[in-house]
């Protein structure tokens, strides 16, 4: 670490510290050659895939971008920012996890649909309507379809889980 103040190649750490939450290492540090003191902050640097677009051009990942894109689904919702910011979380949690340097945009849409289909149901059929260029009505209709068939098929094996196999049966 060079010093900020004499540009000397040597320094050593005096002191570290978590912070930020445990997300961050502060390290105060002393100049060998100055001996004046500085710190520094150390995270770790977590690289995000790259971004392929329909058109295969690419771009980075914009956490932002995604974020502004499911709000403005969720807009006049009855969902909270946390909620939001976690599920942004998880989405950012599955890319990484891929460890592929490069995803479809497409990955990108659908776990963002996933984690609205989870927050709120309006705010998914609002994102979906405009991810899936719906052209009318129908298309709207036979979305809600699929989402009450799935709502439905969780419905039941909830229903099992809490009653087990022999719910039913007459003793």
């Amino acid at each position: 670490m060079h010093c900020p103040f004499c540009n000397h190649e040597e320094t050593k750490v005096i002191d570290s510290r978590l912070a930020g939450e445990g997300q961050q290492i502060r390290r105060r540090r002393e100049c060998l050659h100055c001996g004046e003191r500085f710190t520094t902050f150390e995270t770790a640097e977590l690289v995000m895939p790259r971004i392929v677009k329909n058109d295969a051009s690419r771009e980075p990942f914009d956490e932002s971008k995604l974020r502004n894109s499911m709000l403005k689904a969720l807009e006049k919702r009855p969902v909270s920012s946390e909620a939001l910011d976690a599920a942004v979380v998880h989405i950012c949690h599955k890319l990484r996890a891929l460890g592929e340097r490069e995803v479809g945009s497409r990955l990108v849409g659908e776990l963002a649909m996933e984690e609205l289909h989870n927050l709120d149901e309006v705010a998914y059929v609002r994102f979906a309507s405009v991810y899936r260029s719906f052209q009318d009505v129908d298309a709207f209709r036979e979305e809600i379809e699929r989402m009450r068939n799935r709502r439905g098929k969780t419905d039941e094996s909830q229903l099992a889980l809490w009653t087990g196999p022999d719910a039913g049966k007459k003793r």
